[in-house]
């Protein structure tokens, strides 16, 4: 078998192709055109597979012989691949758990994700749904599916989930017991943002319950739609979920603290400059004054400078960032700082380890996700914080083990009113 050298290099020349793209080509050849490319990226997502498996037992093997415990051999592996394919820990977990499996246990699958005749999201499906399976099954399964890419022609992706679950109930039903119990476990209530100052609230429960609650909702909006409320179904439902889970009608403000950041030019003036709230994003400057309006409010007024929104430093001898240091640094952040990060900060992490001279201040803490805090104690890792002048955005960089360098930028904040006799 003939192998060829591919370097970065190799891969940016022919990128250079695709940008210089001829276009002028008749319909037929454009349908030609955009097949090609989807199978080019999935045979780019099964050599990126390849690498990273590569990279993870590569680190792991380096770090054994360094005599790094097991339990911690693989840190910031995850996170490596992720800050190198642009994405939040949380997606490198995931592409680094696909890599393995695919590596390891998963030849048939990998072979047709290499050649182009599937895709990452199919790969992923096939990974996920025989995860519960022996190594011995799960590559019976991984061969009678992927031995022929025919196999899976002009299947969607619930289809090849469903016929996925089927095989796997039948070769093994206690398996797919256990991980259904198991799952149950995993039952939470998230949130997301969603566009014009909306919110996507979800709830991952188990399937007799979801439908259970669905099914109350629809049937109630039906008894008020029956009565002759204007509203439709879909905004019924959603105003019952409210008032139950909260116990207060849609008339009554509902007393729970919502962080919203805006500029006094907007609060008080007629500025534009759109308002933050914590665990949400931006959002339009007369949506927050209707909110500020319409319910009652406590004002904390938070110091910045006025060319940049800033926020001045503070600083603690503790080790542990004090409640008003740690409501600073989440203000100050909003979101994980890790770069292509947007979860939700749950660390206030020193930038600089405490135990090498590090200090609990607005300049040396930065607000992270669970996920990447613990990435951050990996081999190897170095952060510091960049020097930067009074009044510039806090910023610091990040030094992987391979010596790539990530640096953050904190979000601007809403930018304060400068007085002519400040300036």
């Amino acid at each position: 078998m003939m192998t060829t050298a591919v370097s970065d290099h190799t891969i940016k020349q022919f990128r250079s192709v695709l940008i210089d793209m001829d276009r002028p080509v008749d319909n037929a050849a454009r349908v030609d055109l955009l097949r090609a490319l989807e199978e080019l990226k999935a045979s780019c997502a099964g050599a990126q597979a390849l690498l990273a498996a590569d990279l993870d037992a590569s680190t792991r093997k380096d770090r054994g012989e360094r005599g790094v415990p097991v339990a911690h051999q693989g840190r910031g592996i995850d996170a490596q691949v992720a800050l190198a394919r642009r994405e939040s820990v949380w997606s490198g977990t995931q592409h680094l758990s696909l890599a393995r499996a695919l590596n390891d246990e998963m030849p048939y699958t990998l072979k047709l994700l290499i050649y182009g005749a599937i895709n990452e999201q199919r790969a992923t499906i096939l990974m996920r749904e025989t995860a519960c399976l022996t190594v011995q099954d799960r590559a019976a399964l991984d061969r009678e599916f992927c031995c022929d890419a025919d196999n899976l022609a002009s299947c969607g992706d619930q289809q090849l989930t469903a016929r996925i679950r089927a095989r796997t109930a039948e070769v093994d039903a206690e398996s797919v017991v256990r991980r259904a119990r198991k799952a149950v476990g995993d039952r939470r209530v998230t949130s997301r943002p969603a566009p014009d100052t909306m919110c996507y609230l979800s709830v991952l429960l188990p399937v007799s319950e979801g439908v259970a609650v669905h099914a109350t909702l629809m049937r109630d909006a039906d008894s008020i739609l029956a009565v002759g409320d204007d509203r439709t179904r879909a905004q019924i439902m959603a105003d019952l979920l409210v008032e139950r889970v909260t116990g207060i009608g849609r008339a009554t403000p509902t007393p729970v603290t919502v962080n919203l950041v805006i500029s006094d030019q907007t609060l008080f003036g007629d500025a534009t400059d759109p308002a933050h709230v914590n665990g949400y994003g931006p959002i339009p400057a007369g949506i927050a004054r209707e909110w500020i309006a319409q319910s009652g409010k406590d004002i904390r007024r938070l110091y910045a400078y006025p060319s940049t929104g800033e926020l001045t430093a503070m600083e603690s001898k503790s080790r542990i960032f004090p409640k008003g240091l740690a409501h600073l640094i989440d203000l100050r952040d909003r979101s994980c700082r890790t770069p292509w990060c947007d979860a939700p900060v749950r660390h206030r992490d020193h930038i600089r380890d405490h135990q090498r001279g590090g200090a609990t201040s607005a300049v040396n803490g930065a607000g992270l996700c669970a996920a990447c805090n613990y990435a951050k104690q990996g081999l190897d890792w170095y952060a510091e914080t960049d020097d930067h002048a009074p009044g510039t955005r806090h910023s610091f960089t990040t030094t992987m083990p391979t010596g790539h360098r990530y640096s953050s930028v904190a979000p601007p904040l809403p930018i304060p009113w400068a007085s002519p006799e400040a300036a």
